[in-house]
């Protein structure tokens, strides 16, 4: 069975970075190009398998654009795309297999599903906020995952009531993600701590070997690990 072939955008970035050494360490898959700021992704989008994306919104119309033009599956990691670069990304997958994810991890996809689950469970009577920290050189705030966690609250809930999200920027933390639903004399936590990179790139990299030969669809990580 032949190398995973990936073209990885983004590969200067820290979760680039991960991803790229992880790449680099397995046999079954084979790092065929790298994009990065000022690189034309067109060039490099030849004779691979797949894209990761992990670089800025700004990149996404024209990578999804050129995903289309040369047939290549895509898996998106970058947050904070506007409704515009959103519209994109879901007309691309109406030609194409794309992997759409506000967090690669396994431990925080596992969160989702344990969220959906416990706010069908606790009913209205429990009110759900959402608290999250990172790095203080993490530039989007709320982070896209505690924006996808309110998402599934919202339509767990559908009683058009926002969720709150509490962001915090210090220090080098990862990733930290806590979901708290407060009760009449009781409440319950569901909280998620990365410890490392590695675990988003090893998440990128199962969705990217997954994704290969799937029909054309917007996917989630949810899919991806079998959750939905």
């Amino acid at each position: 069975m032949n190398p995973t072939r990936i073209l990885l955008v983004g590969a200067n970035g820290r979760l680039g970075k991960e991803i790229s050494k992880l790449i680099k360490s397995d046999a079954r898959l084979n790092l065929a190009d790298v994009c990065n700021r000022g690189d034309s992704i067109e060039t490099k989008m030849k004779e691979i398998d797949v894209a990761i994306d992990v670089s800025h919104p700004d990149v996404t119309n024209d990578l999804c654009s050129t995903a289309v033009k040369n047939t290549v599956p895509l898996v998106i990691g970058t947050t904070g795309h506007s409704p515009e670069q959103r519209k994109a990304i879901e007309n691309a997958a109406r030609s194409v297999p794309i992997v759409l994810a506000s967090n690669f991890s396994i431990g925080v996809n596992a969160l989702f599903a344990l969220t959906r689950a416990a706010g069908r469970i606790l009913g209205p009577e429990f009110h759900p906020k959402v608290s999250e920290t990172h790095h203080q050189m993490k530039k989007d705030a709320p982070s896209g995952t505690a924006k996808t966690i309110a998402q599934i609250l919202r339509r767990e809930r559908d009683d058009g009531v926002e969720i709150p999200i509490e962001s915090i920027r210090e220090g080098e933390v990862v990733g930290e993600h806590t979901v708290i639903f407060a009760g009449p004399n009781e409440q319950v936590e569901l909280k998620h701590r990365a410890e490392s990179r590695e675990i988003f790139a090893r998440g990128a990299l199962r969705a990217a070997v997954w994704i290969v030969g799937k029909p054309a669809r917007l996917y989630s990580m949810e899919d991806v690990l079998g959750l939905k």
